[in-house]
């Protein structure tokens, strides 16, 4: 009888303690789901602070808003959903912003508000040198900070399935990039917030995608000192 009891108990106990462990496995991937999702507590909280935000650059960013507007219809920053948030590796390395005022990109440079350099976004993927006969687009696009330190830090970088068109410094630490990612059902307008001084960054995407899409149509349209071909 004694040793019945034992054995039930024994076996109680395991499994408690197996209830115990999957509770906690549950726990912890909910977790890191939500860290990758932005699903955390305060996740609507600052989803709402930053689409407030992007209306606000929608409003100043008028040609890419119309652009796209052209091609998928009218939309705000109420079509955007939070779909990533993440860290930034920024891979810096010394290098001063090889593009002067000579350069044909020059003035399309994005100036940090308190002059620690500027933000590129158009010299990786337009090739644009005095030594080139026919500018040309790169299938890979990437957005750098150059330091006013002399520093440069790589703060984005995507393939050739999208493209960075468009760019604003909302304040000194946090900057805005707009865009398209192609996915099989068409293309879509994204934005990505970047947080310079924290090393991380939060990306929308619209709720909207267009079949079609002419991918070099915002930049020729936009950096009249090129002509892409």
């Amino acid at each position: 009888m004694n040793m019945r009891l034992l054995k039930s108990t024994f076996n109680y106990c395991l499994l408690v303690l197996f209830v115990f462990l999957v509770g906690v496995s549950c726990t912890s991937n909910t977790s890191e789901e939500s860290a990758q999702t932005g699903n955390s507590p305060d996740s609507e909280e600052l989803e709402s602070k930053l689409k407030a935000q992007l209306d606000l650059v929608l409003a100043q960013k008028k040609n890419w808003y119309s652009h796209w507007s052209n091609v998928i219809g009218p939309f705000d920053a109420s079509n955007f959903k939070m779909a990533l948030t993440d860290s930034i590796d920024p891979q810096e390395m010394p290098e001063r912003n090889p593009i002067l005022a000579d350069d044909p990109l020059f003035p399309y440079q994005f100036v940090h508000p308190a002059s620690n350099g500027t933000i590129d976004i158009y010299s990786y993927k337009i090739e644009a040198q005095d030594a080139i006969d026919t500018p040309f687009l790169n299938p890979d696009s990437e957005v750098i900070w150059y330091r006013a330190d002399g520093m440069k830090e790589r703060l984005l970088f995507m393939g050739p399935s999208g493209m960075f068109e468009e760019g604003q410094w909302i304040n000194e630490n946090e900057f805005v990039v707009l865009g398209y990612f192609q996915e099989e059902g068409g293309f879509r307008p994204m934005a990505w917030f970047i947080d310079v001084e924290n090393h991380r960054f939060w990306q929308f995407n619209l709720g909207t995608t267009s079949p079609t899409y002419e991918p070099d149509s915002y930049l020729d349209q936009k950096i009249k000192q090129v002509v892409l071909n």
